[in-house]
């Protein structure tokens, strides 16, 4: 691993103009101030449209520093990487602009973190930078966002917690949705468009998007989890039907390449598994069939490309999104089971939760201390294509665990609470 030589910036935030990227910089803002003791610039292709911004950040905003650079031209990437620690970017769809920013930091050794849930991308990211990113001490971070922090860092927090309680690993782990508001924006949808509309050029995206292990190293060994579940279920471990997660597909591809890139230490047996929860009594049965055959319907339309197109014109356009009263209005709140391999009484609960919309409030935090994390804290972890739980573990959690931030809650007594009964398995 090569040590990286100081650097003029801690953090730059690539992609300040657009929505979420100025979000990203809103709270880099107010948390750490523009003349604090972290030293980050905002950063873009239209300087112009960045002054902008920087103005309308407001007076405290006045000495952040402004950075030119363009998605497609190598070379002002490179000097942009160049002069920063940690390069944090909201430019998408990463398949089409992200590319030649992983590549160059992956090179010269610079931390890069986004928020991409193109699994399809991804793949191309490890296979083309994995290598040389170890070898520069880059630690390249997708998914630092709702995809996929609260599935990614939730796991490691369970596992940590069940291996000092009792000595062993969960056998499995189950993630339910409580309760969710939020909205789309501009950005996600395009990400979403491409992303489907390359799986129908190029049959191998769609293999990638439907294989449960598409993210884990080459020759890693594979587990039981099979494809997402599209249909309705009842879940036992929490008296409530289930329904598919939309984001699943990404969230469970991260989470098992973190246990593979640490050694399946959680056991070849080990399962992971999201879901929505309808605790609705009688009525949870029909909602998540509502919700299944919705889900179920709307995946197969935007797979067919004259559906797609028609349906692409009622979803936000690029730059546009949620207004800050709906992003302050958002909330997510979800609980994660850990199970222990022989008595559920040892079973661990843990509730994540934040009162901001999941996409775009607790979003540009997440993102904006991944990129802290990774400047400014000591990691153990080795440079190469890593995930939020490899890369920066127990350290995020810690950032982001307050009170008016991203709340890791443990549930002490959830197992009594929801009448478990016997220890036998």
């Amino acid at each position: 691993m090569v040590e990286p030589a100081a650097k003029e910036f801690d953090v730059v935030v690539f992609g300040a103009s657009g929505f979420t990227g100025r979000l990203v910089a809103e709270y880099l803002l107010e948390r750490y101030g523009a003349d604090g003791p972290l030293s980050w610039a905002i950063a873009g292709r239209n300087a112009t449209k960045l002054e902008v911004v920087r103005g309308e950040l407001g007076p405290d905003a006045g000495s952040l520093p402004i950075l030119a650079a363009d998605s497609n031209d190598v070379e002002s990437l490179r000097r942009l990487a160049g002069r920063t620690r940690v390069v944090a970017t909201t430019v998408g769809p990463y398949a089409l602009y992200g590319s030649n920013l992983v590549a160059v930091c992956a090179e010269l050794g610079t931390h890069y973190c986004d928020l991409t849930g193109e699994v399809h991308w991804m793949r191309r990211m490890i296979d083309g930078h994995h290598e040389t990113a170890r070898r520069s001490g880059a630690r390249i971070v997708h998914t630092c966002g709702f995809d996929c922090i609260p599935s990614d860092l939730g796991v490691h927090w369970l596992q940590r917690e069940m291996r000092a309680a009792h000595g062993v690993y969960c056998a499995a782990v189950k993630f339910r949705v409580e309760s969710t508001r939020g909205a789309f924006s501009g950005g996600t949808a395009a990400s979403m468009l491409n992303m489907l509309a390359e799986a129908e050029r190029d049959a191998t995206v769609e293999t990638i998007l439907r294989d449960p292990y598409a993210l884990n190293p080459e020759g890693a060994p594979r587990g039981l989890d099979g494809p997402e579940k599209t249909y309705p279920e009842y879940d036992p471990d929490f008296r409530a039907w289930i329904a598919p997660f939309v984001m699943a597909e990404i969230n469970t591809k991260v989470v098992r390449r973190s246990h593979a890139l640490l050694g399946t230490p959680y056991g070849a047996g080990f399962r992971y598994d999201e879901a929505v929860l309808l605790p609705y009594g009688q009525l949870g049965f029909p909602l998540a069939v509502a919700m299944a055959s919705g889900t179920a319907t709307f995946n197969a339309a935007m797979r067919l490309g004259a559906l797609r197109r028609w349906l692409s014109a009622l979803l936000p356009e690029p730059g546009e999104g949620p207004t800050r009263a709906a992003r302050e209005a958002g909330h997510f709140q979800i609980q994660l089971l850990g199970k222990h391999p022989d008595r559920s009484s040892a079973d661990i609960r843990l509730r994540i939760r934040a009162d901001r919309d999941p996409g775009y409030g607790a979003t540009a935090r997440m993102l904006g201390e991944s990129a802290v994390c990774l400047a400014r804290d000591l990691l153990g972890s080795a440079g190469g294509v890593l995930t939020p739980a490899t890369a920066m573990g127990d350290a995020l959690i810690d950032r982001l665990d307050e009170p008016d931030g991203i709340q890791f809650l443990p549930l002490r007594e959830a197992a009594e609470e929801n009448g478990r009964g016997s220890d036998e398995r």
